[in-house]
């Protein structure tokens, strides 16, 4: 696999799998069987966003739902269950690509039948793929938490929820709650200014109590396919001398995470940083580069899946790829300022 093949692979793995997942945040209902909610109308915007979150990785629900970017409208059928402390998930495409996303526990699972190839990867086990970013106290000072009506939609009230970004490296959101549920009816991804970029609508949507394992199962044929697996491994030994680091952040942007990771199409493991803001991330990979031809120079290289933006480059021998559900500028700034520094052991390396 050249080094562009994985590039795209790993955009398709972090981007396409995370945000399409991701965007069943946006997911929306018109729960007919929805159980009855004790609510405050007086609830804080924030409070809100907590309890919507609550529902979405908690309850049990099948739905089909609109996807809406650039000019494309997809529809795809999320279905998502919590039994015995343990999260199963599957996003399918109903039209189109055929793509289905498969979850069970920490395991992930994106088959890809319009590219022949079925990426895994592992994902921490408490962090559902649905749910909504948590809102805090630093998430405040980058964006403008607010309640900007209540309006029927599907013949449910709703809360009109904004999350505006207060600069130009990340989106906002537009949520419409459910008053009596908490679940998103209606979700826009939009720029600083407002213009959407993304908009997910809910067609139907059921909460029942049991769904079975087969409902899990994935309807693609892997016959023939491709196996790419991204795995979590430990630093190889030659690597421990060096700590890779972003030199220079957007604003409110910090380091969360730091962890070795197998990339698919390469047996080497690399570094895997993840940086957020409280409500956007972005994940940084540092890969040794192999030499390439001298007709042949390293030049940066740019992607953009759904909402999602990554963005490649190399320094100082390592291609550094930076992938997140954030503006092209925001991971262009983070991969151009890595910079190696000596570490004094591996055990410093990981978080």
């Amino acid at each position: 696999m050249s080094a562009s093949e994985r590039f795209v692979a790993l955009t398709l793995a972090w981007a396409v799998a995370g945000a399409a997942l991701a965007e069943a945040p946006a997911q929306k209902t018109s729960p007919e069987q929805a159980p009855a909610h004790k609510t405050s109308l007086d609830q804080a915007p924030a409070q809100w966003l907590e309890r919507m979150n609550q529902a979405l990785t908690t309850r049990n629900y099948d739905g089909t739902f609109s996807h809406w970017h650039g000019g494309q409208v997809e529809m795809l059928r999320i279905i998502h269950r919590m039994q015995d402390g343990t999260v199963s998930e599957r996003l399918a495409s109903l039209d189109g690509s055929g793509r289905e996303f498969i979850r069970s526990g920490a395991s992930l699972t994106c088959y890809l039948p319009d590219k022949r190839t079925v990426l895994v990867e592992q994902r921490p086990p408490q962090e559902s793929l649905v749910g909504f970013p948590a809102v805090n106290d630093q998430t405040a000072s980058f964006y403008d938490i607010r309640e900007v009506t209540r309006t029927r939609l599907n013949r449910r009230a709703t809360h009109v929820i904004t999350v505006s970004p207060r600069d130009e490296y990340r989106y906002g959101y537009r949520l419409w709650i459910d008053d009596s549920t908490a679940m998103p009816l209606k979700t826009q991804l939009c720029d600083r200014r407002g213009h959407v970029i993304e908009q997910i609508v809910f067609a139907s949507l059921t909460l029942p109590s049991h769904i079975p394992d087969s409902a899990f199962k994935p309807e693609v044929s892997t016959a023939g396919f491709q196996w790419l697996r991204n795995e979590s491994a430990p630093p190889a030994p030659a690597a421990a001398t060096l700590a890779w680091n972003a030199m220079r952040l957007p604003p409110g942007f910090r380091i969360a995470a730091r962890s070795a990771q197998t990339l698919p199409g390469s047996a080497d493991p690399v570094d895997h940083l993840v940086f957020t803001d409280g409500l956007a991330s972005v994940s940084v990979f540092v890969e040794a580069q192999r030499r390439e031809p001298a007709d042949q120079p390293a030049v940066p290289e740019s992607a953009a899946v759904g909402s999602s933006s990554a963005f490649s480059t190399v320094i100082d021998g390592h291609k550094i790829t930076a992938v997140g559900e954030v503006p092209p500028d925001t991971v262009r700034l983070i991969a151009s300022h890595f910079k190696a520094e000596e570490a004094p052991s591996v055990s410093s390396r990981r978080h």
